[in-house]
């Protein structure tokens, strides 16, 4: 991990019986780095020089996934909701000394990111989502073409065997393919070998397969639950807001994810780019061209 992240340092924290594991660099505000499905922290690896001239880096990996724990499920799949993962990551940088941050989320660090907006409004300076619109608006508004791309949330999400035995036999192939699918290219061409074999490496285990289905799991019960009573208590998101989106990528079939974020957000600002869904990868010039100013306007 050293060739991708140079000048960084490894740090691992416990919390409510999960250990969590972070990368930590650069100086400056902190700028809090979540990582999505089905990645690790690696994910940030092209964007990270750049941000850490100014900011003080913190990249975990979310419980279940990477160096971090993978905890037992519970019948309500609270274990790996995006409120459970979001208080890890508060505890987390509290624990550096970080009481307000600014914080970037990509796919599910994106639900675990604008869930710690909601949860915690006070910690959080400003918020980036990458590539997604809400869980709640994901699930309310399916249609066939967007199913059929995002066919991984109805099948990860179904009850334990299911998942975890389809993709046992051949967890590299299923990651490979699902990475490879999710890119403008239709290839890994956009992904370093050192990146993937990361990604590779933690999810062809058992546990981490079957913590990712749990995610999903959280996803299409608790997570949405959650975010349907905020829809119904009409809570919005008040710090300012980012949201950069693939042209290619997924929420590129929904409505439009500026107009879905508008309903959730009160200060909400963004664009698409040149890219699948995996931007810090696949066109970080572009993302960084978008996030710095941001950052520098409302980081502090």
């Amino acid at each position: 991990m050293s060739k991708l992240f140079p000048d960084t340092r490894e740090h691992r924290f416990k919390t409510g019986g999960v250990e969590i594991f972070a990368r930590i660099g650069g100086s400056g505000p902190p700028l809090l780095l979540v990582h999505g499905f089905p990645q690790t922290h690696a994910m940030w690896h092209r964007v990270a020089p750049e941000l850490m001239k100014n900011f003080t880096c913190v990249m975990p990996d979310l419980r279940g996934y990477g160096y971090s724990s993978c905890p037992p499920n519970d019948a309500k799949n609270e274990a790996y909701s995006k409120r459970a993962m979001a208080n890890d990551l508060v505890a987390l940088m509290a624990s550096l000394g970080h009481s307000r941050f600014a914080i970037a989320g990509h796919d599910r660090g994106g639900r675990v990111a604008y869930r710690m907006a909601l949860d915690h409004p006070d910690v959080i300076s400003c918020l980036t989502v990458l590539d997604i619109v809400p869980t709640y608006a994901m699930w309310h508004n399916f249609t066939v073409k967007l199913a059929m791309k995002t066919y991984h949330w109805l099948m990860l999400a179904q009850p334990h065997p299911l998942p975890e035995m389809l993709i046992e036999p051949n967890p590299v192939g299923y990651l490979d393919y699902t990475l490879a699918s999710w890119t403008k290219a239709k290839d890994l061409s956009s992904f370093s070998e050192d990146a993937l074999a990361e990604y590779r490496l933690h999810y062809a285990t058992p546990e981490h397969i079957h913590a990712t289905c749990n995610d999903y799991r959280a996803g299409a019960t608790y997570d949405l639950a959650v975010d349907e009573a905020d829809r119904a208590a009409k809570r919005m998101i008040t710090c300012s807001t980012l949201a950069v989106w693939g042209n290619a990528g997924i929420p590129s079939e929904t409505d439009g994810p500026l107009a879905t974020w508008r309903e959730w957000c009160t200060s909400i600002e963004g664009h698409g780019v040149d890219s699948g869904h995996f931007i810090p990868e696949e066109n970080p010039d572009a993302l960084l061209a978008a996030l710095m100013p941001f950052l520098g306007a409302h980081a502090h």
